[in-house]
């Protein structure tokens, strides 16, 4: 395995254009509609979308002798830990992994057991009845009992320079994945909400200084949450500022600013900047077929995987809004594939 399609980033284009495969593409073929490749198996189960949870998923329902079969993305290979350099806090490292190669050896542990794992595409899906209907976009329709959906989540990105080239060299969006690698340096937190204050509050454990830059003059965050910020020593709000540009050449060094009201630019040094202005979970695929909660990842029942169509099952960061965590993934990857064993041992 060398590139890892361990994201959940899928095509959404519109329509679907059915390949009809080599074989009907012969002379002697039998008929001009055939079936597209892969629709004649009717699969135990198919995963869409990788990462802890989806592999962990696999691990699980191939060791159940299930054959899963798992759609990883080619378009955006990676995912979240795929932009982390160093992860410590992924039980069984003692001396920490390197993101790309904890997620290379999980998936590499779910094909051990037999999971078939493919770095393509999913452009649709058709979920109802008891035969779910998985469509890539080259047109190929394949054929499940179960579903599982690990699509993920995407965090927001600010979309200024130096944001993704130093993404892993300074440039975070998860605190508690990474905050441990900048004791006693000075860092920036980008955002005014619930998250960012945490965020910010989270940092002061490492950091020599905090600064909680705001493109208003007000925070929107809760108020408790508020006079913790303000009350700390370590961090200092800078208000109606907005990040120009992210700089540094190996590692970040400062950020440029545009104050909002005089349009004024100035330059904070800093050695970390975390981006705190939310995240989406990726349900694309699914908003229209599924019921969804507010916050916008997919219900489930309760603990369980279980959605709110019979035989469709949710893991990872696409149910969750609160916790996002690798560890956390991977045991609701595990729920998933026993929640689609036990589905199947029903029919």
């Amino acid at each position: 395995m060398t590139t890892n399609g361990f994201g959940g980033v899928f095509a959404n284009g519109s329509g679907v254009n059915l390949n009809l495969g080599a074989a009907a593409q012969q002379d002697d073929a039998p008929e001009q509609n055939a079936p597209a490749e892969g629709e004649q198996t009717v699969h135990d189960v198919i995963i869409v979308g990788s990462g802890p949870a989806g592999y962990t998923a696999a691990i699980y329902t191939a060791r159940a002798s299930l054959k899963p079969v798992l759609f990883a993305s080619s378009v955006s290979p990676g995912g979240d830990l795929m932009t982390t350099t160093e992860v410590e806090n992924f039980p069984g490292f003692v001396e920490g992994i390197q993101g790309p190669e904890l997620m290379t050896t999980i998936g590499a542990q779910a094909e051990r057991f037999g999971a078939d794992i493919r770095y393509e595409d999913v452009e649709s899906v058709e979920l109802e009845g008891d035969t779910k209907k998985v469509i890539l976009t080259d047109g190929s329709v394949h054929l499940a009992k179960t579903v599982i959906l690990s699509t993920g989540s995407e965090y927001r990105k600010l979309g200024v320079e130096g944001e993704q080239r130093l993404s892993g060299h300074g440039v975070s969006w998860c605190a508690t994945c990474d905050g441990f690698f900048f004791k006693e340096k000075a860092l920036a937190v980008v955002g005014g909400g619930d998250s960012a204050l945490e965020e910010s509050l989270y940092l002061t454990n490492h950091a020599s200084k905090v600064y909680l830059i705001h493109r208003r003059d007000s925070l929107r965050g809760s108020e408790i949450m508020q006079q913790r910020v303000f009350e700390h020593p370590k961090i200092e709000v800078i208000w109606n500022s907005q990040v120009k540009t992210i700089n540094g050449d190996a590692k970040v060094t400062s950020v440029t600013l545009t104050d909002t009201v005089s349009g004024g630019e100035s330059e904070l040094d800093v050695e970390g900047v975390f981006v705190a202005i939310g995240s989406d979970p990726r349900t694309d695929l699914v908003k229209d077929k599924l019921e969804l909660t507010e916050a916008g990842t997919i219900a489930v029942e309760g603990r369980s995987s279980r959605t709110s169509i019979p035989g469709v099952f949710a893991a990872g960061d696409v149910i969750d809004s609160t916790y996002r965590q690798a560890i956390t993934a991977a045991g609701s990857g595990c729920v998933a594939a026993l929640d689609a064993q036990h589905y199947l041992e029903t029919l």
